[in-house]
């Protein structure tokens, strides 16, 4: 099959004022928690934002690991764990989750917070949690705190300001807006941030978009889309038969029978940001590589 027929760039003005914050605010945290869509983790990790963290503690979150190769997260999670001080695979949106995230980060200041208490000190540790919109951040928060004290949506850019927030005795996090870079030098990367929903649908051309995501599905296993469309594909057809094949069996049609394309390539991008078509995973830790792009190599 081709090769992608949309290129994607996308960066809101608010996001660049977002940065300045985190750049201010990062020199008095003790840690970061960064969270990562278990289903496309590597194209998550924002390098604009390496030279910000510096050396300060990292956990990383593998989040909507319910909605991922299970297989293919613990890999993932073996990798991160080697660049971090830690990695927790979790579905933020369970109970009782984000008490991994509580242990990590105690576990990752250990050393700190014993040093305080010996010295008598009454103390707050700060942690910044990081991540790319749409990525369970804030619900990952209200998670820890136990009630919605932060603005979550399952759209991109609902975190816009800063919001301290109490998650146990002596720690507090910091929720950030989710923050693309201001140029994609890698465009797979960028298509597996529009599939998961860090970028505005409305900046996107979905019916583009879509016959993309049919074809990087087809590559991972046509068969995701035979059993929820209960379609066949052939060797010859590409994203566009398929795409007509799907508005065919699900009646997308307009006046005069003539397929509702747009219709189709709404659909398809639901189903995979919605977990209907199975658990997915974008990309593999052998794919490093191909994802790999300006500024952030391969240990970022």
């Amino acid at each position: 099959m081709g090769k992608y027929v949309t290129n994607i760039n996308w960066f809101p003005g608010h996001m660049t004022k977002a940065l300045r914050m985190m750049e201010k605010e990062i020199k008095i945290v003790d840690a970061i928690i960064y969270v990562l869509d278990a289903r496309a983790p590597f194209s998550c990790v924002n390098p604009k934002l390496n030279k910000l963290i510096g050396d300060k503690p990292i956990i990383y979150v593998l989040n909507k690991c319910d909605m991922a190769n299970l297989e293919i997260t613990k890999t993932w999670q073996e990798y991160f764990a080697k660049l971090g001080s830690g990695c927790i695979m979790l579905n933020s949106t369970e109970s009782g989750t984000a008490k991994k995230v509580e242990n990590a980060v105690v576990q990752a200041l250990h050393a700190k917070i014993e040093k305080l208490k010996q010295k008598g000190v009454k103390f707050i540790l700060r942690v910044m949690v990081l991540g790319v919109p749409n990525s369970g951040k804030s619900t990952l928060i209200n998670n820890l705190c136990g009630s919605a004290k932060t603005q979550t949506g399952n759209k991109a850019g609902v975190t816009r300001g800063k919001q301290w927030v109490k998650i146990a005795s002596g720690i507090e996090v910091l929720d950030t807006p989710g923050t693309l870079w201001p140029a994609f030098d890698n465009n797979q990367v960028a298509h597996h941030l529009a599939y998961i929903g860090s970028i505005k649908e409305e900046v996107l051309d979905v019916p583009s978009l879509s016959l993309d995501l049919i074809l990087d599905l087809i590559n991972i296993d046509k068969n995701i889309l035979i059993n929820r469309y209960k379609i066949e594909i052939l060797q010859e057809d590409e994203p566009v038969n398929i795409l007509e094949k799907i508005c065919e069996n699900r009646g997308f049609l307009l006046k005069k029978n003539e397929l509702d394309y747009d219709r189709g390539a709404f659909a398809v991008l639901n189903d995979f940001k919605q977990n209907r078509l199975g658990k997915i995973s974008l990309e593999t830790v052998n794919d490093i590589k191909k994802l790999t792009i300006k500024d952030r190599k391969e240990n970022a």
